[in-house]
């Protein structure tokens, strides 16, 4: 894979790990969909969206406090804003994986879009999107 788009492919996989990861937790859900949108994102096949996520789960694991930044701050150089909104609605999708986006994720999901200098109304047209998985909207039902 040539480099760019390596480095491209591993901060997006970091970035969806970094939702995921949010609650301290991993899961297999969150993990799956994060493999499906690497492949559909980054064009990679199957066996090479494994290792990517593997890795992006490994480092976002052991050094997530010092790399958030630094990693988002990298994709955001290298995205397009057009790439940076895809990457928003699949944090949301990984979220929702479980069919909940609790508000420690969605806390994350709105950390990354500020870090990516979105705005607050872009944040929120995507989030809306995904509304019937908020669980702060589910309790109130």
């Amino acid at each position: 894979m040539e480099p760019t788009k390596a480095k491209y492919v591993a901060s997006f996989a970091y970035l969806l790990s970094r939702v995921a990861h949010a609650d301290l937790d991993i899961s297999d859900e969150e993990t799956r969909e994060m493999e499906r949108i690497v492949m559909q994102q980054g064009g990679l096949e199957e066996s090479q969206a494994l290792i990517v996520v593997q890795m992006a789960k490994t480092q976002k694991t052991m050094f997530g406090g010092t790399e958030n930044f630094l990693v988002t701050r990298e994709f955001g150089e290298m995205a397009t804003r057009q790439q940076k909104h895809a990457l928003l609605k699949c944090l949301f999708g990984v979220a929702a994986a479980d069919l909940s986006i609790s508000t420690i994720e969605d806390n994350e999901i709105s950390q990354i879009a500020s870090e990516l200098n979105l705005t607050t109304d872009e944040y929120t047209s995507v989030k809306t999107e995904f509304r019937e998985y908020l669980a702060v909207l589910k309790k109130a039902e």
